[in-house]
């Protein structure tokens, strides 16, 4: 008599992801908030736009919805590595709402897709912790998600992860970098390290050419273990960004917005300038965290190189109008950022000028 074969015997277990969702619920729902209509075992997510809507606080006139996807790229091998899961999913929240973000885009829920070889719940539970702590810091609800099972495609150990965004702004309210004109200030705002970024080349230097291991505490960063430096997540900056867009509810003074992921300030400030201006950058104007530092030098790394890479310190950058930039650069620092002028627009050809 033939032997009967299950969906686990070939290497997907039902019974663990029913594990699975009982484990992640909690940390699911502590995302929520009244715009979510939450149904017990739903097919999808629900969220209100609460256009016109009394009950809430904000409401839309000309809605316009603002959609991104990304995910943490070779980030995940360094967090397996390390068997630390709870950064990356920060990560990978980080990556899309700082992109809407640009746009003056409020984020409002986010979705997240995580296959895996085997689904372990308490490994899959720290990824969604995570997820959920950076959907908190972005004020935006987690309304739903996939976990794939797959054992004939990833080895074992190997995981990856993607995330989906969508966020709401008011149509006359969007940023497009057109107001951008010489005379312009140029602010950037402190990363967090290396964000999500450049990874390929960070596991090449410090793991395949310098063969250190990701416990190593070299002496640049004063004790701490190397794997923890690089994994270090993307800094969020909707709340502190939101607030001061909504300070000015007549006057355009935000002209324009970058988040510097991969191609680095040379690479992502040219995306939301016009044409016929270029931004004058002064590299000392900003401390470059010690991570940089040390990657250019065990690389070694040409400088042109490591700007083209990675952010250098500067997550995020806002032109504004000259005559408001102090007032911003208060504000901002009021919020919990770290904000530094660091250059100026001037006549061009819609490029970054390092000086």
């Amino acid at each position: 008599m033939a032997k009967y074969v299950s969906y686990e015997d070939s290497g997907v277990s039902i019974d663990a992801n029913d594990v699975m969702v009982e484990r992640i619920q909690s940390y699911v729902a502590g995302t929520f908030g009244p715009r979510v209509m939450a149904g017990k075992n739903a097919f999808a997510g629900m969220f209100r736009l609460d256009y016109d809507e009394k009950l809430f606080k904000r409401n839309y006139r000309n809605p316009v919805l603002v959609a991104c996807t990304d995910g943490v790229g070779s980030k995940v091998q360094l967090a397996g590595a390390m068997k630390r899961f709870d950064s990356v999913g920060i990560d990978l929240v980080a990556m899309s709402v700082n992109d809407m973000l640009v746009q003056g885009a409020e984020p409002l829920f986010f979705l997240d897709y995580l296959a895996v070889n085997k689904l372990e719940p308490a490994f899959i539970s720290e990824l969604v912790k995570g997820v959920a702590a950076g959907c908190k810091l972005a004020d935006c609800a987690l309304i739903g998600g996939e976990t794939a099972e797959m054992p004939d495609t990833y080895a074992k150990g190997d995981f990856d992860m993607a995330g989906f965004a969508v966020g709401i702004v008011e149509r006359k309210k969007i940023v497009t970098g057109r107001a951008v004109r010489p005379g312009d200030v140029v602010l950037g705002l402190a990363s967090s390290g290396l964000h999500s970024n450049g990874y390929t080349l960070v596991r090449n230097i410090c793991f395949k050419q310098n063969k250190l291991k990701v416990d190593a505490r070299p002496a640049e960063f004063g004790g701490a273990r190397l794997g923890d430096v690089l994994l270090e997540p993307t800094r969020i900056y909707v709340r502190a960004v939101v607030k001061l867009l909504r300070q000015y509810k007549v006057k355009q003074v935000v002209h324009a917005m970058a988040h510097i992921t991969g191609g680095g300030l040379v690479g992502n400030i040219p995306r939301v300038l016009p044409d016929r201006c270029n931004a004058v950058l002064k590299k000392s104007s900003w401390p470059v965290p010690k991570v940089f530092g040390f990657l250019q030098e065990k690389g070694p790394v040409k400088e042109a190189e490591m700007f083209r890479v990675f952010n250098m310190g500067v997550g995020y950058v806002l032109i504004v109008a000259e005559d408001f930039a102090d007032s911003i650069m208060k504000k901002l620092a009021k919020y919990g950022e770290k904000v530094y002028k660091i250059g100026r627009i001037t006549t061009g050809a819609g490029k970054v000028v390092l000086k």
